[in-house]
């Protein structure tokens, strides 16, 4: 079993009108699978239509970004729910809230992500949830809506151990970008090197977030989840093939692909 990468965004251009070549350098990389992430109604259609084109390697998720929060509507709502029963979805989101760049105003941000919570508990699939300097509203409100012990996700964990320990004390989990790799994230390396080994997963966060040694290349894409699987396996001082079965059985598992 290959790499997967849980997070990537295929479907934004630095990525789309290249995507022939970036699946063949992820391939040659050694990651099998991606899921990629659609943050509107506009782009989750557009991912939709690469599960086909690349059978058993791309799968999607989708949901309304907390950027997009402002722009959402009743109808966005009902396609976006139509959306998640398409043959190839694999997740609800990302959704949630970010309080660090304020795009969108904070009461439509929760709006938005309640309504998504509230619908999305209807598909039985697992959420995929964004939270940028907002953990604890976010935990909040997915404990407001019933996800306790549900198969709940935090992309692109940046947070403190106390809210990792909290993520993992309802039953939720965090995965890994490159940002474990920089320098100036002792904390995180520290946070990654204790995570339970049978919870653990990796992504890009791809076109963003290139990992060491290729920090600053962009656009970051889905062959570079193998930098930071090396970098974790190593920190965790297991061998790199173990890594990558293990991080592959939990996204397998956790996203029923």
């Amino acid at each position: 079993m290959g790499l997967i990468d849980s997070h990537a965004h295929l479907t934004f251009p630095e990525l789309h009108g290249d995507l022939d070549d970036v699946v063949t350098r992820f391939r040659q990389a050694g990651v099998d699978r991606v899921i990629t992430i659609g943050t509107d109604v506009a782009d989750a259609r557009k991912a939709i239509e690469l599960a086909p084109r690349f059978p058993n390697t791309v799968f999607v998720a989708a949901g309304f970004h907390p950027h997009e929060a402002m722009k959402v509507d009743e109808v966005g709502i009902a396609e976006m729910v139509e959306i998640w029963s398409q043959p190839g979805v694999v997740a609800c989101g990302e959704m949630g809230l970010d309080y660090h760049y304020d795009l969108a105003d904070r009461e439509v941000q929760r709006s938005v992500f309640s309504k998504q919570l509230t619908l999305a508990l209807n598909t039985e699939l697992p959420l995929v949830i964004h939270a940028r300097d907002a953990i604890a509203d976010s935990v909040g409100m997915l404990l407001d809506h019933g996800y306790a012990g549900r198969k709940v996700v935090y992309h692109c964990f940046t947070g403190t151990t106390e809210e990792a320990e909290l993520i993992a004390f309802h039953g939720w989990r965090i995965s890994f970008t490159g940002v474990v790799t920089f320098k100036n994230s002792g904390w995180l390396q520290e946070i990654a090197k204790a995570y339970p080994a049978d919870q653990l997963m990796v992504e890009t966060d791809s076109p963003y977030l290139s990992p060491v040694p290729v920090r600053g290349k962009r656009p970051c894409e889905p062959a570079y989840v193998a930098h930071t699987a090396r970098f974790l396996a190593e920190l965790r001082g297991v061998d790199f093939e173990h890594f990558v079965d293990q991080t592959a059985k939990n996204t397998v598992e956790f996203f029923g692909l």
